[in-house]
């Protein structure tokens, strides 16, 4: 349940990689390319049809408990309803109302989903340009602790802090998820910083006397713009299939309806035997929609910043 993943490892250069490549070849900010990136983009159809699909979801989470007749949990209406009427969705086995589930669920999804990747990006980002900037004693330590963390089988931990530890709500959950999704981007970053801190307007930066930090936020970083953010897009769609995993297996969070807790309700009251697909069908339809739709709108980013892919 994991992002696909760069392949850059300890030593070697940048490569272009699966899903997150792109990443600038010569000294460039982000505010000189910004009107050609948007030219690129609303011309590429793999970043508007991802980019449009993930948005309808995002503001159907965010709008559409205002207009909700029912709260998620209420017994809103006769027991296993179809779809129609004052039901889009139809009702459970309890009489509560799908669509009111399937929304609450999606702005659960969509916090993990940011919390988690964000949590993944911070941890992953700080180490890789420490250690591809450093070198030396504390590259090696950095990448020690990447290793040892990245063979770690991250989900089966995962399973046993929900499962014995006592807080299991959603930002929780997403620092969990984080804490153990970052070993790849750190890897990957640190490929870039390497083949980045022997430039010319680094070293012309180093040598009129400014800090560590402020090269690597005001030099390196905004020459990687475009990789960390399409970084960040992987790290949002795999930290949404992670709690949906947990979610389903019943190690969710107790305390919001989810998308991953709509599933695991449907097959704990036998929704399959009893015929009532509009029960699991559109939770398991929404999370492979919005997952699928940022991987598509991923590899559509990859074309428009990287000019050997674009489309003129």
């Amino acid at each position: 349940m994991t992002a696909t993943q760069p392949t850059t490892g300890p030593g070697t250069e940048a490569t272009e990689q699966p899903g997150v490549t792109g990443a600038p070849s010569g000294s460039r900010k982000p505010g000189g390319d910004v009107r050609e990136t948007l030219y690129f983009a609303l011309r590429n159809p793999k970043v508007l049809v991802g980019g449009f699909v993930v948005l309808a979801f995002l503001l159907l989470g965010l709008i559409g408990p205002a207009f909700l007749r029912y709260a998620p949990m209420d017994y809103a209406g006769p027991p296993m309803a179809p779809p129609g009427g004052d039901f889009p969705l139809g009702t459970t086995t309890f009489g509560q109302d799908v669509f009111a589930q399937f929304v609450a669920g999606l702005r659960s999804t969509f916090l993990v989903g940011v919390l988690g990747g964000a949590v993944a990006a911070v941890i992953g980002m700080t180490i890789g340009f420490v250690a591809g900037y450093r070198g030396g004693l504390i590259d090696e330590l950095l990448n020690m602790l990447t290793n040892v963390v990245l063979v770690i089988p991250g989900f089966v931990v995962l399973i046993i802090i929900n499962a014995y530890l006592g807080v299991r709500s959603v930002p929780m959950q997403a620092l969990y998820i984080g804490i153990f999704s970052w070993p790849w981007v750190a890897r990957a970053v640190r490929s870039q910083t390497l083949s980045l801190r022997s430039r010319d307007f680094i070293d012309l930066a180093r040598l009129s006397g400014v800090g560590v930090g402020t090269i690597l936020r005001r030099e390196v970083a905004p020459n990687m713009y475009s990789y960390l953010f399409m970084t960040f897009v992987l790290l949002f769609g795999g930290s949404i299939l992670t709690a949906a995993s947990l979610d389903f297996i019943g190690l969710g969070p107790t305390n919001a309806m989810s998308l991953g807790l709509m599933m695991n309700q449907a097959v704990q009251w036998s929704a399959l035997h009893l015929g009532l697909w509009w029960w699991f069908v559109p939770p398991g339809l929404g999370i492979t929609l919005i997952v699928g739709s940022l991987y598509i709108m991923n590899v559509g980013l990859d074309e428009v910043f990287n000019p050997k892919l674009r489309e003129t």
